[in-house]
């Protein structure tokens, strides 16, 4: 009889299983003594502290990594909502994927421009006439956006409130979040997490993986070592006639779902969990948002479809109404290139609940932004108001 697979034990066997399998990363010993200092600064200010996850995860092949498997993620939800949290007094420690977007920068470093094009050289001073070089300055047209980007930047930082942790693999990001949630302990119900991270559904366990790049030609039998084998053949889905090329078998476990380990188990006593939902077709969306929040017994789901993620999102949450849908208005939004104005409104299971945006704040985002509303900043305050209402029970209780 097989044994069972990783995602599907128990929890609490999954995580045996599953953190056995990997050696923790190199940076977590020094990404934990950096939070825990984080943390005791801001339980000691009795601040909100909120665990943003952002960007996608890798799946190597090798454990020498050259080839591995990834995803679209580039980190806006994540990046763009740690901003707004930021604004809204939370303490942000921002555990994202490496060379991904982040809060700020993100202005800049997913332009369709090249952030040298935001700059200037000055003509030379008389102080520098001699060696011929002007001082480096921001473009006119780009001053007013770039100084109140830089101001709550520095703002951020210099107070101590931004901690920015990278991973690169979904194993390194399954050692992170665990320790991050237990080291955020002591915030107790002021702790939210806010996994807005594109988290791999699947896996190669380490036991299984090939120690060497994974080669795609034949090589003589004293060279093939730990190499995969020209028997290694994978036939492909949707291929209507096999080829005569080598091809690659990848055999994939589910990554256990450590939700329910998070929590039940790693976040702090009263604390608030936000989990994402995507999906392509609307039919299923709700349906799906549904199930995680049943299956996990975690405080609310997020939900968005791939194509109208920009424009819309939904609130599934255990309390009436369960459904509340939040829409920049059409007038007001951004422009996507992988958007479709056709499929908003599509998903809507329950209608009627929409959160009303009121206009005179919509009026004052539009001027802030030269692409419209971004839907960050009505979702994390509708999010606040909800996280501020478990902070003021567990008070009372």
């Amino acid at each position: 009889m097989a044994a069972p697979l990783v995602g599907e034990m128990e929890p609490a066997a999954a995580e045996s299983v599953y953190f056995n399998e990997y050696p923790p990363p190199k940076a977590l010993p020094k990404h934990e003594a950096l939070a825990r200092a984080f943390i005791q600064l801001h339980v000691e200010a009795n601040r909100r502290v909120v665990l943003v996850t952002s960007g996608g995860t890798t799946v190597p092949l090798e454990a020498q990594t050259v080839r591995f498997i990834d995803n679209f993620s580039a980190g806006t939800r994540g990046a763009t909502s740690a901003e707004y949290f930021l604004e809204q007094g939370y303490a942000v420690i921002f555990l994202h994927r490496q060379y991904s977007l982040l809060p700020y920068s993100r202005h800049y470093s997913h332009s369709t421009n090249c952030f040298l094009d935001f700059m200037d050289e000055a003509p030379p001073s008389a102080d520098s006439a001699e060696s011929g070089h002007g001082s480096i300055m921001v473009r006119d047209e780009y001053q007013d956006q770039m100084r109140s980007v830089l101001r709550k930047y520095r703002y951020a930082k210099q107070n101590n409130r931004l901690l920015l942790l990278p991973f690169t693999t979904v194993s390194e990001y399954m050692f992170e979040l665990r320790s991050m949630a237990k080291i955020m302990r002591p915030i107790g119900p002021n702790a939210l997490f806010y996994l807005a991270a594109a988290v791999s559904d699947f896996f190669i366990p380490r036991s299984r993986m090939a120690e060497h790049k994974i080669q795609s030609s034949e090589l003589p039998a004293h060279l093939q070592g730990s190499a995969v084998g020209a028997d290694d053949i994978y036939t492909g889905e949707n291929e209507e006639q096999p080829s005569n090329r080598k091809k690659l078998v990848v055999n994939l476990d589910p990554v256990p779902k450590f939700l329910h380990r998070l929590v039940d188990g790693w976040a702090p006593e009263g604390s608030m969990v936000v989990s994402f939902k995507l999906e392509t077709d609307p039919s299923l969306l709700v349906y799906k948002a549904r199930t995680a929040l049943q299956r996990y017994s975690h405080h609310l789901v997020i939900g968005n479809l791939l194509s109208t993620r920009k424009w819309e999102v939904v609130f599934i949450t255990p309390d009436e109404p369960h459904e509340r849908w939040i829409r920049v208005p059409k007038s007001k939004r951004s422009k996507s290139i992988s958007g479709v104005e056709d499929q908003v409104g599509l998903a809507e299971a329950q209608k009627g609940n929409t959160v009303p945006l009121d206009q005179s704040e919509a009026e004052q985002i539009s001027d802030a932004s030269r692409d419209g509303i971004e839907i960050e900043s009505i979702i994390i305050p509708e999010l606040v108001k909800l996280h501020t209402k478990m902070v003021e029970k567990k008070t009372q209780e």
